[in-house]
This record gives structure tokens, sequence and C-alpha cells, in this order.
């Protein structure tokens, strides 16, 4: 009786020691399950963290790319309008580069002949300025000629007063032959000196 009792002793004994053991073992065990717990809970509030700030990114990237695409879409208009504008600037330029080297091709055949024009006009000067001094010179050698006549015209006119009525009367008598001859040889002279000063100016025509 006693050895079965001090078994029984001894059985729960063990038992309790077990009992005890195992329950030391589970709180270990939910310990560790616990921080493996704490770990993961963590860990998966930060991958969510993580994916949330991902999303958010990814949506300012669409974003950005949405309005790069616009600016890029705007860039191409400006540039295809650009192009267009310099196109017709081109074709303004090169037409008016054409009118006006013919501007200048009219100009030069004007310049070239105002220029033939002028050199006709200045030969034609030339040839009246010469005409001109030709004549000034006729009408200084005629006003010198006429001089010369007016003092033959007052030698004549002289000689007339000195001749008196019984002279002239003696050369109208038919035997007067040596009063008519002495006034033949005066009239010569004088008609003589007049010949000699006369003016012969030279036929020259004048073009209008």
């Amino acid at each position: 009786m006693n050895t079965r009792i001090c078994g029984l002793l001894l059985l729960l004994l063990t038992t309790g020691a077990s009992a005890e053991g195992m329950e030391e073992r589970l709180r270990t065990q939910l310990r560790s399950t616990t921080q493996q717990l704490q770990a993961l809970q963590s860990e998966q509030a930060q991958a969510s963290a993580a994916r949330l700030a991902a999303e958010a990114q990814a949506k300012q990237a669409q974003a950005q790319i949405k309005q790069l695409t616009l600016e890029l879409e705007k860039a191409r208009g400006m540039a295809e309008q650009l192009a267009s504008q310099q196109q017709s600037l081109h074709s303004q330029a090169q037409a008016q580069v054409v009118a006006s080297n013919e501007q200048v091709g009219k100009f030069k055949k004007a310049y070239d002949d105002l220029l033939a024009l002028a050199k006709g006009k200045e030969s034609e000067r030339a040839r009246l300025q010469t005409q001109l001094t030709e004549r000034d010179t006729q009408v200084q050698q005629c006003a010198a000629k006429n001089q010369q006549m007016y003092g033959v015209a007052q030698q004549l006119l002289a000689a007339y007063e000195k001749i008196d009525v019984a002279e002239v009367m003696s050369i109208r008598q038919p035997f007067a032959s040596g009063a008519r001859v002495k006034f033949e040889e005066l009239a010569q002279g004088f008609g003589d000196e007049l010949y000699l000063n006369r003016f012969d100016a030279p036929h020259t025509v004048v073009n209008q």
C-alpha cells in the first residue's frame, strides 16, 4: 500500500514537472510566435507603405508622362507652325530677290540709257559750244570790220565835204577829163578799201 502511494506520488511529481516544462516551452514558443507575428506585421506595414508610395509615385509619373505628352504635342505643333512660317518666309525672300534682281536690271538699263543720252548731250553741247565760240569770233571780226568801214565812211564824208560845186560841175563837163579822173580815182580808192574791209561770214548750219 505504501509502495503504491509512493509510486503515485512520484508519478504526480514527475507529471507536474513535465507540465511545468511544457508550459515553459509553450510560453517560449508563444513569445517567439508573437515576435514573428509582430515582425511580419511590421514588414506588412512597411510593404503596404512602400506599395502606397510606389502607387503614389506611379500616379505622379503617369501625370508627368501625360504633361510631357501634352507639351510634346504642343512643341510638335509649334515646330510645324514654325516650319510652315519659315517656308513661307523663304518663299517670300526668294520672290523678293527675284523682284529685286529684275528691278536692278531695269535700273541698270535706265542708267545705261541715261548715260548714253548724257554722252550724246555732252557731245552736242561741245559741238554747240564750238559753234558758239566760232560765232563769237565772227561777231568780233564783224565788229572790227564794221569799225573799219565806219572809218572809211567817215573819210568818205570828209572827202565829200571838201568837194565844192565847181568841182562837181566840172565833172559833168565833157572836156573836164582831169577832174573826172581825179574823182574816179578817189571813188575807186574808197571802193577798194571798203571791199578789203568787208566781212564774209562762213555758212554754218546749227542743228536744232
